[in-house]
């Protein structure tokens, strides 16, 4: 957890030890990257007010090192900062003030996420560039090269993977993207689907795999002949 103000730490601390959770508090960012290069936690509950640097471009620089699962902590309420919250990374965004116990059921949803069952029959199968899933490890692997993607993101191409040349609503994305009701609109796939597309590309140039279909959604076509 890195968050500055001592009774929200203290609060949340409490919280997450009695779920039987190890917590290594922060209340800066600047040892944050150390730390996850060292010992990566499970999960990071990320202040975006932070006194030494932005918790924004701290969340870009660990999504550069790190799928680690991300929930933004902050103030800032308008649907601009969460949507760069989305782009730069995060998973989840909680707004101050907020209750604990809601705080605690995003930690268990996402983490929840991150180990979830297989799916069976296509998600092991492989098109012609070889994107290959395993989700009980989390593991993405294009073209040979293992992506790193977010736990919503890795749930985003699962979606898209698992139903071929089928066009999908971002209602139907968002429905299978989150759990637990929350309240989000449908520009929150456009921004993940942003982020998945660029990693994507970077893996096989010239390859689109995720097609947007105008008025209607996204559709992941097959490399397969």
């Amino acid at each position: 957890m890195v968050e500055d103000e001592p009774k929200i730490a203290a609060l949340l601390s409490d919280y997450l030890h009695q779920e039987h959770y190890t917590v290594s508090l922060l209340d800066s960012g600047l040892p944050v990257m150390d730390k996850v290069r060292t010992d990566p936690p499970s999960l990071i509950l990320l202040d975006i007010m932070l006194p030494d640097m932005d918790g924004m471009g701290l969340c870009r620089e660990i999504r550069r090192i790190s799928a680690v699962p991300i929930i933004m902590l902050t103030a800032r309420i308008e649907e601009a900062d969460r949507l760069r919250g989305f782009e730069l990374g995060a998973d989840d965004y909680v707004c101050k003030p907020f209750s604990p116990r809601e705080v605690m059921a995003r930690v268990r949803a996402l983490l929840r996420r991150v180990g979830q069952e297989p799916i069976p029959t296509s998600m092991h199968t492989q098109d012609a560039l070889g994107l290959h899933l395993e989700p009980t490890r989390h593991r993405a692997v294009f073209n040979g090269r293992e992506l790193t993607l977010t736990p919503v993101e890795f749930r985003l191409l699962q979606q898209l993977h698992d139903q071929p040349n089928t066009v999908l609503s971002r209602e139907d994305l968002l429905d299978g993207l989150y759990d637990d009701h929350r309240v989000v609109t449908a520009r929150t796939v456009d921004s993940h689907i942003k982020n998945l597309r660029r990693k994507l590309q970077a893996a096989a140039p010239g390859h689109p795999l995720i097609q947007a279909v105008y008025g209607v959604g996204y559709r992941f076509t097959s490399l397969a002949p």
